[in-house]
């Protein structure tokens, strides 16, 4: 028994020993939560948050939980426990981590919400995102334009996706597209020939592209064998690839069979490249360098006493509270000004997309 005490003893010891310097250094240690590497944009979320916070003097724990759930919530606990100053979660369910925000707030560890709200908590403190209603606008008014409405008589016929149902955004992204696009469902030009609207309709689970494909796939066999796909909302990159991909199997995008206008969003390489190659219409990109900065600039605020900046103290409600934001302002992308915006910025290499 005595050689086991001290065996765990020692273990301890060496615990506390290779976690001390790790937090010790700077201004303390940042853990930073990202859902998945499956999607390049949160790999560049990562990245810029760890430069960002680095230069700032502080420590960074970067854990992607590859949109395993428990996985996250270990990792979370995790940082918890290594004496996080602040956490920085990019959550995969929103509404699964109550618990573990109990456990941080205990320990007064802030916790910024990155991107996606965490809901059902009053344990979060902050919340840096893009304007999600104003994504779904923009990529609803793509359409638009593409079309040729309201001018184009019409009717056109169009298919509604929608991202992921335990994702908060995807519902702003949806309800920001329907903003602009159910006036003139209503009207008869934009016809659903599936009828499925609403996001118990047409969400897809954890953003899945091979879902997205599996569903484009049943909506042309049982409603469009002699009707034509006009356009087709895409709240984001990887379900237009997969959309893209089902409507390429049909024949849309050869012959005289043109391909339906479909939006997307992040920007995504493969989908620049099918831009330029007249395959996916347009995409919207949001800039998460400027989203890590704005991020950063609330861990320091929050962590010397400062006030901390917000632009927004209405919209986010998490069902508990309504979490003070600071929204950034999202910008559509296609073929006619892609260069400027991308490249423009630096945030692409032309020949990353060329």
């Amino acid at each position: 028994m005595k050689l086991i005490k001290t065996t765990l003893s020692a273990i301890a010891l060496g615990a506390v020993v290779l976690a001390g310097p790790a937090f010790a250094q700077g201004k303390g240690t940042v853990g930073i939560a990202m859902p998945t590497k499956s999607s390049a944009r949160w790999i560049a979320d990562g990245d810029n948050m760890v430069k960002v916070l680095k230069e700032r003097g502080y420590t960074t724990d970067l854990q992607y939980a590859e949109d395993d759930i428990p996985n996250q919530l270990s990792q979370i606990e995790n940082m918890v426990t290594k004496g996080a100053k602040v956490l920085v979660i990019a959550s995969i369910d929103g509404t699964t981590l109550s618990d573990v925000l109990k456990q941080a707030k205990d320990k007064g560890i802030k916790v910024i919400a990155y991107d996606r709200l965490i809901r059902d908590t009053p344990n979060v403190d902050y919340y840096a995102t893009f304007d999600n209603f104003q994504v779904g606008v923009l990529q609803a008014q793509s359409i638009v334009k593409a079309l040729g409405l309201p001018e184009a008589k019409g009717p056109f016929n169009i298919e509604l996706f929608g991202g992921s149902p335990d994702d908060n955004n995807a519902y702003f992204f949806y309800d920001g597209a329907m903003s602009v696009l159910k006036p003139y469902i209503d009207s008869g030009k934009l016809k659903v020939q599936s009828g499925q609207m609403g996001m118990d309709k047409v969400s897809t689970l954890r953003w899945d592209g091979a879902t997205a494909q599996a569903r484009m796939d049943n909506l042309l066999s049982a409603y469009y064998t002699n009707k034509r796909v006009d356009a087709v909302l895409s709240p984001y990159d990887g379900l237009s690839i997969g959309i893209l991909s089902s409507l390429k199997g049909v024949g849309y995008g050869s012959g005289d069979m043109k391909m339906p206008v479909v939006s997307g969003q992040d920007a995504e390489v493969p989908s620049m490249k099918s831009i330029l190659a007249g395959e996916q219409y347009s995409t919207i990109f949001k800039d998460t360098r400027d989203l890590a900065k704005v991020t950063a600039d609330m861990v320091d605020a929050s962590l010397s006493g400062k006030e901390v900046t917000v632009n927004d103290t209405k919209t986010y409600n998490n069902g508990v509270k309504v979490v003070p934001s600071y929204l950034l302002k999202p910008v559509v992308v296609d073929k006619s000004n892609w260069e400027a915006v991308l490249v423009g910025s630096g945030y692409y290499k032309k020949d990353q997309i060329n």
